[in-house]
């Protein structure tokens, strides 16, 4: 067994945020298998419109059912990811070239684990309450500015200010300037596409490669995780009707 899990993520998407806490959760666990993950910042606009899909709550529909699915999907999260809220005026707010941008260069002059920490600091400061305006190169400086040393979330008593700051404010300075730079810019551009390309039409985008075959696959959402396991030939639970307690006992 073995392969790789590519991870294609907006902070403005809600089940790209539990993707991630659920990964994350089985990061080593999957590692221990000789699955790598890795995540990769893209716009979440830009393959809705390279897909001609629509934002779920654009549809009145699907907007009435999204806040039962969201409650329930926040809900089944083991350990419980920490009060989350949706931004009043999320169309406003998921525009999000500027965070993803400097997402993609911390990534690519950064450790892993910085990039890791960064990408969960924002996804928090984005789904949580107050919910920060991530839309302009100062919020996001702001931001950057008080991401904890060894961030792992809020509650996990790791990184919530007993290590300092991960980034000084030159360092802050000269990420959201080099966010800025046209290499960023396409590289965004082009990481967006290469998901189009492999298929995407929403977030989180998955692309899963089994390492005995050589093949990949597509999967889509925040839920589909037994399927890439099955795909991966891991050994897992799947999900299973129980009886109920008396009738349990008798037998």
């Amino acid at each position: 067994m073995g392969g790789k899990i590519d991870c294609y993520v907006d902070i403005a998407s809600l089940y790209s945020y539990l993707a991630f806490l659920e990964l994350q959760k089985n990061r080593d666990l999957l590692a221990s298998q000789n699955v790598q993950v890795e995540y990769h910042p893209f716009l979440l606009g830009g393959i809705n419109a390279g897909s001609g899909n629509r934002p779920p709550w654009t549809v009145r529909a699907k907007a009435k059912y999204l806040a039962h699915d969201a409650r329930r999907s926040i809900a089944r999260h083991d350990p419980l990811p920490p009060p989350i809220s949706f931004p009043r005026d999320l169309m406003q707010r998921g525009m999000t070239v500027v965070p993803m941008r400097c997402l993609l260069y911390i990534k690519r002059r950064y450790p892993a684990a910085v990039f890791d920490a960064v990408l969960h600091y924002l996804f928090h400061l984005f789904w949580s309450p107050p919910n920060m305006d991530l839309t302009t190169p100062e919020s996001v400086a702001k931001a950057l500015v008080t991401v904890p040393r060894g961030f792992r979330g809020p509650g996990t008593g790791i990184g919530e200010g007993q290590g300092g700051r991960l980034f000084t404010e030159a360092e802050v300075r000269e990420i959201v300037e080099g966010a800025l730079s046209e290499e960023i810019k396409v590289g965004l551009k082009s990481t967006t596409q290469e998901a189009l390309d492999k298929g995407a039409f929403g977030a989180p985008w998955l692309w899963v490669v089994d390492e005995r075959t050589g093949r990949g696959e597509p999967f889509f959402g925040s839920d589909r995780f037994h399927f890439v396991y099955k795909f991966l030939g891991l050994p897992y639970t799947d999900v299973t009707l129980l009886p109920a307690a008396g009738a349990k006992a008798k037998l």
